[in-house]
């Protein structure tokens, strides 16, 4: 008897009962949820038209055990062809989902990779430095890291020093 209960509850283990919770991920141009109560957080920093690691799918893969939005702007088609002027619809279509993902977002994380310039992740970074979402990652390299750290410290924006520091800060946010 004793033996069978063993086994039941071990084979009841393998599934969760509401302990794992999944995140949903939405990429541009995906529409957002706006009614969803759920914590949103936008992925920003360094993508530079498709050159910079893929650091976002990092994260989608470390977020998704929690019960979140993961507003991330990478898109699965992005084409090096369109141009970035305001009169191309697709790079429009970016912009706007990009603008619209930050202002409905909770938490701003903005990664500046060392190999990157990222200069609408630097307009962004202002754009959004009084708000108290930003959470940042700006390693040794970067070049413009002492502005970053500047700001930061002017606006008490949490920084972190690597991705595991910001996911565990994160975990306290979200449970």
């Amino acid at each position: 008897m004793i033996k069978i209960v063993f086994i039941a509850l071990s084979f009841l283990s393998l599934f969760s009962f509401g302990q794992e919770h999944k995140a949903t991920i939405i990429k541009a141009p995906d529409s957002i949820p706006a009614n969803d109560k759920r914590i949103k957080i936008f992925l920003g920093g360094s993508i530079d038209m498709g050159k910079a690691e893929n650091w976002q799918a990092k994260l989608e893969k470390d977020l998704s055990p929690f019960n979140v939005i993961i507003l991330n702007p990478r898109r699965e088609d992005w084409n090096k062809d369109w141009q970035p002027v305001s009169t191309d619809k697709h790079f429009r279509e970016q912009v706007e989902w990009e603008l619209t993902a930050l202002e409905s977002a909770d938490i701003i994380i903005m990664y500046f990779a060392p190999d990157s310039q990222s200069p609408i992740s630097l307009l962004e970074f202002g754009m959004y430095a009084k708000t108290n979402k930003l959470m940042v990652i700006c390693p040794e390299g970067f070049w413009r890291k002492g502005n970053v750290d500047i700001v930061s410290d002017r606006y008490k924006i949490k920084t972190f020093e690597t991705f595991d520091e910001l996911i565990k800060e994160i975990e306290i946010i979200v449970e």
